[in-house]
């Protein structure tokens, strides 16, 4: 994988094959759960306001890329990250077993379903692209 982590994380056009989106969601899930485990309750309320939005804009990117690759368009990433913020905490009520279901067909839809062959309207396939070069 030829990594630039800034078109990765900062960019929400062309394609994204899923072992970049896999690694990108691993990221960013990790620093969400890293933040979360070390901000304490003033921290937290002092530079939430920061982190969060940066981890929802890169998370908006990765998730619109890899749905680029699958012939879906990216505004579907924010129906996945709703859902995900949603359900971050323990499920409190009925809703949140709709959104788990989402969050688990985001999953497989996105981590375990190749891309389309050949170009698509959001551009060329990124495996084949990487083949190549």
């Amino acid at each position: 994988m030829n990594a630039d982590w800034g078109a990765l994380f900062f960019t929400a056009d062309g394609r994204l094959a899923r072992t970049p989106f896999l690694i990108g969601a691993a990221v960013l899930i990790a620093l969400a759960a890293i933040y979360e485990a070390v901000a304490g309750v003033t921290l937290h309320w002092l530079t939430g306001w920061f982190v969060y939005p940066a981890l929802i804009y890169g998370g908006a990117c990765v998730l619109s890329k890899r749905l680029h690759d699958r012939g879906k368009s990216g505004w579907w990433a924010a129906v996945i990250l709703f859902a995900l913020v949603a359900v971050w905490q323990p499920p409190l009520n009925p809703a949140d077993v709709l959104l788990t279901v989402l969050l688990l067909w985001a999953a497989v839809e996105l981590g375990v379903m190749p891309g389309e062959q050949g170009t698509n309207r959001y551009g060329a396939n990124p495996l084949r692209t990487a083949a190549v070069a």
